[in-house]
């Protein structure tokens, strides 16, 4: 544990930590030495007695598993890397990044951070150099009140409001539905004795009024490890490395000065330290991270803890969303269950018209194609038939009801949860302080006064901007066009496969030429996403790159749109197509139009007869659960395979094959995360969240798909980022940013892309209109003729028509549509039931719509985003701060200030030495000055105004 020494500040003015010298460092010959370091606060330890060891004698003494500097107290932060070969000559370049580092090194110093730096010498190639970086607590403390971060909390304590005796009330005798409740919970809740269980507000107010509790937040007294390397990272981000305005450690990483910068992993996640502890990378590897811990709970303080908030915050979602999917998965599955046991109904008319023989199954079809395609049967689309009724049943229409209200519940629930976990992990306004990027801030060279601060700031003019947006716009607006093309290309295909089919396959393909053509189309055209998707990627970075955001949370959310947008059209393009524009534009099978060019051939592609559900189905299945198996594979195979080679690599360039390596060498050997490490995962379930829910209509079973695959996903991200990737950059975020509103478009547009895939796609608006307006006997007897127009063969053009093998062709053939017949007075116009079936449709549309917005807004008013009882927690820490700060008469004047800024630190630092006889203002309220704490703690001593109602003053008090 590192020792403090009492630091008394003589103004007010150094209470944000020393005042650097503008006076220049002795001039340092090369790269600094590890007696270059910044004098440590450790009293008792004197390193300038020892004289420099050698290269040799460091390497006998060092732990291979140390996380600590050579002196065992100081911890390891940061790690940064570089190489330095010694090939004679050394190159222009090469001297550049010396200088650069030389610099960058010296100014680390002067923010206050210590360094200690491993001699290449003594590393696994001998030409690598390994700095590793202490964050003292005097710097520490400096920078965490600048970036307004808050000392972990340990516990929650409750105080009643009524009971003033801090009693609570006695919990209800044991019953069987509490034992039962017991034992479901523990077979999810992971090892408690290996990791302490996360507070929560909910746990801190269990049996009782949760509005008459008032919670405390007890503190730890130390920074997290991920904390630490954080304000590590945010020095790092503006430490200068020459005499211009050049600054930041991520400048110097892209031009290979620096090789490498990266937090450390706690220990081996394999095994126990030498000590035999057991770090919390390993608790999480044994309780998190592995397959078999499938149904546990997930130990979210401590991947808070060892990741930090951003992280935490995802798996948060992630494992959020996965427990809501167990509904639709259900339903879902009953839903498919319905069709498959009633699929040989007698109510199931349309099916088996189209599989009888000896009636409607004997209709003859226009062919397909011309000269290739021959006339076929409609009983050859009995397959089709039987596939179409396990997705387009009467238990369809309720099924895309149901997942349009469950995705607003789980938006809203979702809502009201981030809402207790912004306020259980101090996440409230961590968005609003956010700093400018360093690259923003050197890039730009125009500024302005910012009309709050009153300071001069980098400024990006609007025209500047506008210019900007127009450049990146027209790249993604070409990029979309892409897209389209490639959906038109797969269009093109399919005809053209058939045709090929047709006219010179086999017995076998002949039969499955639907299916074939299907699944084929389908899978080129997740290959062809799959590849434009990883060139996209790249475009979006550097496209956002141009437009230069001020901060990181405006990149993030730049990107995000650029991405998701491409990734939309790319991924559900040919669905939408499939969906609600296949067969639309097609009139009837003697059209000249169609043959005058390839492009609008696009008009003769026509769904089955027994409908388009059944491609869309297969089509949506292809791509969700190809998409899902081919990201596995690639998230868990390409991490290990990476490092198999780099540590392959290192393992040839390793002087010393007996040398145990260093835990710093260890992980420069991993895979590093990079700076959007989470994007690809929200990414992978935003878009899966809109399979489940746009086109779900189509595939019942897609919510059931999606679970199994989210409960490996949490446990394959947990083990890539726990044992093959080096540990991740922490970050604070307030929300899961861009990805909530996409998420609420997506719903929205869910609820009418459900009510047009039950109105067009569907058979069930026709169906109901033929059985109602049509049918004598009000039952669906006949409605596969009713759903067929007849085409006189001898109106087909020369070089029209299909191959009926040397055979005459018959009189007439079917096709899909409502027209009119040859003999009628406007041959092949559209008739009377199509307009009724037109009318039908979209009066379906409205209503579904009307319905299930309502009960859209009904169920946002019902479900208010914050939690009654924690707004009234909230209302009473911001209560009792203005009531502590009024009783205290701290005024904010400019003459008072300084005077309250330096007892506030004479407080602090007493308190932190275990000094009792201090006077002037509590911990508590140097906390609620700076932004370390806005919230109420146990460190909070809360005095209330007088009241009526009182016998006397109450005093809240916790130690």
């Amino acid at each position: 544990m590192e020792q403090q020494k009492p630091n008394n500040f003589s103004s007010a003015r150094d209470a944000f930590g020393p005042q650097l010298s503008n006076d220049s460092y002795p001039t340092i010959p090369g790269t600094p030495l590890p007696s270059l370091v910044q004098e440590p606060e450790f009293p008792s330890v004197d390193l300038t007695e020892h004289p420099p060891k050698t290269p040799l004698e460091k390497d006998e003494e060092l732990d291979p598993e140390s996380l600590f500097f050579r002196d065992g107290k100081r911890k390891i932060d940061m790690i940064l890397v570089y190489e330095e070969e010694e090939l004679g000559v050394m190159t222009e370049a090469e001297a550049r990044r010396r200088d650069h580092r030389k610099a960058f090194q010296e100014n680390m110093i002067k923010e206050g951070l210590e360094l200690e730096l491993e001699h290449k010498d003594i590393s696994f190639d001998g030409k690598t150099w390994f700095l590793k970086i202490h964050l003292p607590w005097k710097t520490k403390t400096r920078y965490a009140e600048v970036i307004g971060l808050k000392l972990p909390i340990k516990r929650f304590i409750t105080i009643s409001v009524k009971a003033w005796d801090d009693e609570k009330r006695q919990k209800k005798e044991t019953v069987l539905w509490t034992k039962l409740q017991e034992l479901w919970k523990k077979f999810f809740q992971y090892n408690t004795d290996l990791i302490e269980e996360d507070p929560t507000f909910y746990n801190a107010t269990e049996g009782a009024d949760r509005e008459e509790q008032f919670i405390v937040k007890d503190r730890v007294t130390e920074f997290s490890s991920s904390q630490r390397s954080m304000i590590v990272m945010q020095i790092l981000l503006r430490v200068r490395y020459d005499d211009t305005d050049k600054v930041g450690i991520r400048r110097l990483l892209n031009d290979n000065t620096y090789l490498a910068c990266f937090p450390l992993h706690e220990g081996n996640f394999d095994k126990e330290d030498s000590s035999g502890r057991i770090l919390d990378r390993r608790l999480l590897y044994l309780q998190w991270a592995r397959p078999s811990k499938w149904m546990k709970k997930q130990p979210l303080g401590l991947i808070r803890k060892y990741f930090g908030d951003k992280i935490g915050l995802y798996f948060c979602w992630l494992g959020f969303y996965t427990k809501m999917l167990y509904a639709p998965a259900i339903v879902g599955f009953f839903c498919f269950m319905y069709g498959l046991v009633t699929i040989d109904s007698p109510d199931n008319i349309p099916m088996k018209e189209i599989c009888d023989q000896n009636g409607p199954g004997n209709i003859t079809l226009c062919p397909l194609c011309d000269k290739a395609c021959k006339y076929q049967k409609l009983i050859d689309s009995c397959k089709f038939a039987r596939l179409t009724y396990l997705f387009d049943n009467p238990a369809t229409v309720f099924f895309a009801i149901f997942m349009s209200l469950w995705a607003t519940v789980f938006l809203e629930m979702w809502r009201r949860k981030q809402k207790i976990i912004q306020w259980e992990w101090d996440l409230q306004g961590t968005e609003h302080d956010e700093e400018p990027r360093p690259e923003f801030e050197t890039s730009v060279k125009t500024f302005r006064t910012n009309p709050v601060t009153r300071e001069k700031e980098p400024y990006l003019s609007t025209k500047t901007k506008a210019l900007r947006y127009f450049i990146t716009g027209s790249a993604i607006a070409c990029m979309l066009l892409v897209v389209l093309c490639a959906v038109l290309g797969t269009i093109i295909y399919r005809l053209s496969l058939v045709s090929v089919i047709y006219g010179g396959g086999g017995y076998l393909l002949k039969k499955h030429a639907k299916i074939v053509t299907s699944v084929s189309a389908a899978l080129i055209n997740l290959i062809i996403i799959m590849c434009l998707t990883r060139f996209y990627h790249k475009l979006a970075i550097y496209l956002t790159n141009l437009e230069n955001p001020r901060t990181h949370t405006e990149y993030e959310d730049s990107y995000t749109f650029k991405i998701f947008l491409f990734e939309f059209l790319n991924f559900y393009s040919s669905l939408i197509y499939i969906a609600f524009f296949k067969g639309r534009f097609f009139d009837y099978p003697g059209d000249i139009v169609v043959r005058k060019s390839e492009f609008l051939r696009v008009k003769g592609d026509v769904c089955d007869p027994a409908g388009c559900l059944s491609e869309l189905c297969i089509q949506l299945a292809i791509i969700m659960i190809g998409k899902q198996i081919f990201n596995n594979f690639v998230e868990l195979f390409n991490p290990f395979m990476y490092n198999w080679w780099r540590g392959r690599a290192h393992r040839s360039n390793t002087k010393d094959l007996t040398r145990k390596h260093t835990r710093w060498e260890q992980d420069y050997h991993m895979q590093d995360p990079g700076r959007l490490a989470l994007f690809d995962e929200y990414l992978e379930m935003i878009l899966q969240y809109g399979f489940v829910t746009l086109f779900v209509a189509a595939f019942p079973l897609a919510p059931l798909c999606a679970l199994l695959n989210n409960i490996a996903e949490i446990r394959l991200d947990a083990y890539k980022m726990v044992t093959q990737a080096r540990r991740p950059l922490a970050e604070r975020a307030e929300d899961i940013g861009a990805w909530e509103g996409i998420l609420r478009a997506i719903t929205y547009a869910a609820v009418v892309s459900n009510a047009f895939v039950i109105a067009y796609t569907s058979d069930f608006i026709p169906r109901m209109v033929y059985k109602y307006k049509y049918s004598k006997s009000f039952d669906l007897n006949g409605y596969i003729d009713a759903s067929l127009s007849e085409f006189n063969t001898s109106d087909y053009a020369e070089g029209m028509g299909g191959d009926n093998e040397g055979m005459p062709p018959p009189q007439k053939c079917q096709y899909r549509g409502y027209r009119n017949g040859p003999d009628e007075e406007k041959p092949y116009d559209l008739s009377p039931q199509y307009w009724h079936v037109f009318a039908a449709r979209l009066a379906f549309v409205v209503i579904f719509e009307h319905i299930v917005f309502a009960l859209v807004g009904v169920m946002q008013y019902v479900i208010p985003d914050v939690p009654s009882e924690l707004k009234t927690q909230i209302q009473r820490e911001s209560l009792l701060a203005k009531e502590a700060k009024y009783e205290h008469g701290l005024k904010k004047q400019d003459n008072e200030y300084d005077e309250i800024l330096h007892a506030i630190r004479e407080n602090n630092n007493a308190s932190r030495n275990g000094s009792k006889d201090v006077k002037g203002l509590k911990g508590s309220w140097a906390r609620r000055l700076s932004r370390i704490s806005d919230g109420l703690d146990a460190h909070v001593e809360v005095t209330s105004r007088n009241k009526k109602n009182s016998v006397s003053s109450t005093v809240w008090e916790v130690t």
